[in-house]
């Protein structure tokens, strides 16, 4: 078989395994790690098994009930990991700059983990697993793990199990671990509270420079790709941004650059700029980055937590304090510290 079509049979077989995401889930059969074989288990992993880091990133993704002793066992080997979060509006090219990002990476002897946020299936809630089609350099390297999760309906482009996930990588001894939103546009801002390094992939001709400038997403970005530089449009886009880098409000000036993430153009640049900020970042000591992570982790837990009792209606005291704003009595804000408090 001539090497284009192997290829094409390839992604075939990575299209055919997306479109199973789509049909209702089976019954769930497999039971947890017990936890005297958690350490086999994680010492399969960190001797490069793949199948074992498959498992133990199942665990964590399923919120299984042995998780707190498996992350007992992780965490001796947590606080490596470079975490670089890639985020923009979809058509941007971000699932092909991080397929061009993984093989550069491969090339310069880095092990990676990716972590793609796929939109969810509206029949199985599972994730579609588009990304896996536009990564090919993913699909046969032991050097390269990648796992696809749905949103789940998760605002700011991120799930929590994405944020688990990490650590599972971090003990597999991977260098890099690659962190992909899900695109949605305007509101993907978590990656900023769990990634190191931050990136912004834009496009010309998608009208979203000026929708990032007022969303937000420059305040975030570390650096500010301009993808598919190729077309017209790019150098307008490219200003544009540069100008808007240096009005934010914080932090330092985001870099901004231009790949062509399809021939591999501007992607030596790209790794560069990122090997810089990451000395920086990683000398913060590994607690404190781990500890920024659980925060979030918390954060939303607590969010989601007392949303589903508001939706619920099982919060007791809610009619109560609804009634008093309404009646102007209360701020929704205060009404909101009220219902944490009790």
């Amino acid at each position: 078989m001539p090497a284009g079509e192997g290829e094409s049979a390839r992604i075939a077989a990575v299209a055919a395994a997306g479109y199973q995401a789509l049909m209702p889930p089976k019954p769930k059969t497999s039971k947890s790690v017990a936890p005297p074989d958690l350490a086999q288990l994680v010492a399969r992993m960190r001797s490069g098994d793949r199948r074992a880091t498959s498992r133990v990133v199942t665990e964590l993704e399923r919120l299984s009930p042995e998780l707190p002793a498996l992350m007992q066992e992780l965490n001796p080997h947590l606080g490596h990991a470079l975490i670089v979060g890639f985020t923009g509006p979809p058509g941007a090219g971000k699932s092909t700059l991080v397929n061009a990002y993984t093989a550069h990476l491969r090339q310069a002897g880095k092990s990676v983990g990716i972590i793609a946020v796929d939109p969810s299936s509206p029949v199985s809630g599972g994730a579609i697993l588009g990304d896996r089609i536009r990564m090919p350099a993913t699909l046969n390297d032991d050097g390269v793990f990648m796992r696809s999760l749905a949103s789940r309906g998760h605002l700011g482009g991120l799930c929590p199990a994405a944020v688990r996930i990490i650590d599972g990588l971090d003990a597999a001894g991977k260098d890099t671990i690659l962190l992909e939103t899900v695109g949605t546009g305007q509101s993907e801002i978590d990656v900023a509270e769990v990634a190191d390094v931050r990136v912004v992939v834009m496009a010309p001709g998608l009208g979203d420079d000026i929708q990032a400038m007022k969303a937000g997403l420059l305040e975030i970005a570390d650096v500010v790709v301009v993808n598919k530089a190729d077309r017209e449009g790019a150098e307008r886009t490219l200003n544009q941004l540069n100008g808007a880098a240096q009005l934010r409000a914080t932090r330092s000036k985001a870099t901004v650059l231009k790949t062509i993430a399809t021939t591999g153009d501007g992607i030596a640049a790209l790794a560069d700029r990122v090997a810089e900020l990451a000395a920086a970042r990683l000398a913060v000591e590994a607690r404190e980055r781990r500890r920024r992570r659980a925060r979030y982790l918390i954060a939303r837990a607590a969010a989601d937590l007392i949303a589903e009792r508001i939706r619920g209606g099982r919060q007791s005291g809610l009619d109560r304090l609804s009634d008093a704003v309404l009646r102007g009595e209360l701020l929704p804000a205060d009404a909101a510290r009220k219902l944490v408090e009790n």
